[in-house]
């Protein structure tokens, strides 16, 4: 199955010292991307939280981002002011190159997410494409996290789970923005939230705040990523306090509207 990404931007970074300066800027090994697959990195402020999920690959010999379209000015102003004296041009390919989402397709071209996910970048239009909404609910099967702007730098990186089997950060490389706040956190604790699939019969929108009855958190016992209608129902995915999980939940406090965590 192939959807046509059209939410999606695509930077291109070029240059002799592109893979120095993306080191320093992102939370995984930058060195240790492999051909025809992508690697998820953080893009963190310097507290910890993350600005946006980078999609990282390589092709001949110049690295692509691709983040959600409407972070693309964001994460581009953030690059240049780190860039410096680097020796790196920084363009936006929106414009130039499709990305196309693959769900359990088979493309010598394309570059791997997961088994069963995979992103194809072309300068030709593909026909009879299927409905984007079949790649979110897939990527929500799969718990693959997206920051979107509305909750850009509110999330660390442990809460979404890039920490786990070092899928998205690497605590062995060098430093980069918020690399001492996220090392605490592994190395220190544990994350008092997690990355969880869930189901709701009521609209739900990304920022929503998760609730469970007498929570004694500040704010909310979680909040919503990443979103699609399937149906009748909406399914999601969801940072939430891992003490809760056996709870009865609720939509933005109203406990007239009850949500269902998937338990795996």
């Amino acid at each position: 199955m192939i959807t046509l990404l059209n939410n999606r931007s695509l930077i291109q970074i070029s240059g002799q010292d592109s893979e120095v300066f993306l080191q320093s800027q992102f939370s995984n090994d930058i060195s240790k991307i492999q051909d025809n697959k992508i690697q998820i990195n953080a893009y963190c402020q310097h507290q910890g939280k993350i600005i946006a999920i980078i999609w990282v690959f390589k092709k001949n010999r110049k690295f692509y981002l691709s983040i959600p379209k409407d972070l693309l000015e964001l994460v581009i102003s953030k690059l240049n002011v780190f860039k410096l004296l680097s020796k790196v041009e920084i363009l936006d390919f929106s414009e130039k190159i499709y990305q196309y989402g693959l769900i359990n397709e088979a493309n010598e071209k394309a570059f791997k997410i997961n088994e069963n996910l995979a992103l194809l970048t072309t300068r030709e239009v593909i026909p009879d494409c299927d409905d984007s909404s079949r790649w979110e609910v897939a990527c929500i099967n799969e718990k693959l996290p997206e920051i979107y702007h509305t909750m850009s730098e509110k999330l660390t990186p442990q809460a979404l789970n890039l920490d786990i089997n070092e899928i998205g950060v690497s605590f062995s490389k060098g430093c980069y923005p918020g690399q001492e706040v996220v090392a605490r956190m592994h190395y220190l604790g544990k994350p008092k939230r997690r990355l969880f699939r869930f189901t709701s019969k009521f609209e739900v929108f990304i920022g929503d705040n998760l609730n469970v009855k007498d929570s004694q958190s500040l704010k909310s016992s979680g909040q919503i990523i990443r979103v699609i209608r399937k149906g009748t129902e909406f399914l999601f995915l969801g940072v939430f306090d891992v003490n809760h999980t056996q709870e009865r939940i609720f939509l933005n406090n109203d406990q007239n509207k009850l949500v269902s965590i998937v338990h795996e």
